[in-house]
């Protein structure tokens, strides 16, 4: 399911227009990507997903083209975990 369809399920589950379920969409995303910038919270949808920001430490690697070793450097990512109920949805039940 690509942005658009999710926006038209959004819209039609809402009985809210296209281009508000967008608006809402957008909004979402927007919150939950500034909230996890900071990294001093956890935003968490019960039941659904929740998104936290951690810290990657510097690793060892190896550049592909050529093989030689190099130095990955520390950063941060995102780890979205699943809830409750989008696990049970996903065993069918």
């Amino acid at each position: 399911m690509n942005r658009s369809e999710l926006v038209a399920a959004l819209a039609d589950r809402a009985e809210v227009t296209r281009k508000d379920a967008d608006a809402v969409l957008a909004a979402l995303a927007e919150t939950v990507g500034d909230v996890v910038s900071k990294g001093d919270e956890k935003v968490t949808i019960p039941g659904f997903l929740a998104f936290e920001r951690t810290h990657r430490a510097a690793r060892e690697g190896r550049n592909p083209a050529s093989g030689e070793p190099m130095t990955i450097p520390a950063g941060y990512s995102v780890k979205v975990s699943a809830g409750s109920k989008l696990k049970e949805a996903a065993k069918g039940k």
